[in-house]
């Protein structure tokens, strides 16, 4: 069964991040040692995905994953400067984080998955309704920024900070 014909509910990536998360439970115990390095990876993620929620809000727009279609409005600003998609970004580290916290390398296996998931299936089907409803200003914005994260990234996040 491919991805993209899972039933609706299986799909949102609000699901597939708690059931990543359990299987991650599976797959190693909490460290105390770890917090910390944890606690790295998490705050800057939350913070990613609050940005984007903040931005989207701002703009007028829905965030909502179910209905693509339904955006008023291209964000192109802010953190989707750095990534088309800020939002799974954060939920990919909250769950590096709690692989890291759990020191275990086997933990990571339930993030892949997640991001691989999201990328053939909710991503795929959020930019075919972006690029319908948008056109060209979709075709230049999805050129410029990164599916994910990669080195203009890494410039465009120097360049939000002033740096």
């Amino acid at each position: 069964m491919r991805i993209t014909q899972l039933p609706g509910l299986l799909r949102l990536p609000a699901v597939q991040l708690v059931q990543a998360l359990l299987a991650q439970r599976r797959l190693g115990a909490p460290q105390p040692a770890t917090t910390v390095a944890a606690a790295a990876v998490a705050v800057p993620s939350l913070a990613l995905g609050g940005a984007a929620l903040a931005g989207f809000r701002r703009a007028g727009t829905t965030w909502h994953p179910e209905d693509p279609s339904a955006a008023e409005h291209l964000v192109t600003d802010g953190v989707n400067a750095l990534t088309r998609n800020p939002m799974y970004v954060g939920l990919a580290g909250l769950l590096l984080a709690h692989a890291v916290h759990r020191r275990s390398l086997r933990a990571l296996l339930p993030a892949v998955a997640f991001v691989v998931s999201l990328d053939r299936g909710q991503v795929r089907r959020e930019e075919a309704a972006l690029a319908e409803r948008f056109g060209a200003d979709w075709d230049a914005y999805a050129a410029a920024v990164p599916r994910w994260c990669d080195g203009r990234t890494l410039a465009a996040a120097r360049g939000l900070l002033g740096r």
